[in-house]
């Protein structure tokens, strides 16, 4: 069996994406990256090319999952906004596709990867790294992050399907 999952971390200015797919309990980074939006651009315009890319994505791995990052609200509730937007944008995308979404808290995702939901971001690059076999950390944060998010998916993905049947 061969499960692929596209990781997402939102925003507006940097949507970072992660496919990882999984093959006999062995797991494999097949791309990561990230969507930048230029600055100069007003917010709609900035979404439709996060839309149009992760669609594109979506088209080219055929994810059997979308896995996205849940908004959170810390102090500044306007970049909070900016991210729920982002999100909208992908769920659009996947929906649009017919593929199943999830989404996760930092601390869930931290915790699949590291076991701690306070790991510190450089501990997550490097257990990402480990745990895809990466010859180098996985740079951008935004596209570490979403790889974690999609290793995060996949990982926990057979047993909420257990538990639901």
């Amino acid at each position: 069996m061969y499960v692929i999952v596209l990781g997402i971390d939102p925003g507006v200015a940097n949507t970072g994406y992660g496919v990882v797919a999984q093959q006999r309990g062995r797991l494999f980074a097949l791309d990561g990256g990230v969507v930048e939006t230029p600055a100069g651009l007003d917010t709609p315009r900035r979404l439709r090319v996060i839309h149009e890319r992760v669609g594109a994505l979506i088209d080219e791995y055929k994810p059997d999952a979308v896995a996205l990052e849940d908004v959170y609200f810390g102090v500044n509730a306007r970049s909070a906004f900016a991210v729920g937007q982002a999100r909208g944008v992908v769920l659009l995308a996947a929906g649009q596709r017919d593929v199943p979404t999830a989404s996760y808290t930092p601390q869930q995702v931290k915790g699949a990867v590291c076991g701690s939901g306070r790991a510190e971001k450089d501990q997550v690059q490097r257990m990402v790294q480990t745990l895809l076999s990466l010859t180098e950390l996985p740079k951008p944060d935004h596209a570490a992050d979403a790889l974690a998010i999609a290793i995060c998916h996949t990982n926990g993905a057979p047993l909420q399907a257990a538990l639901i049947a």
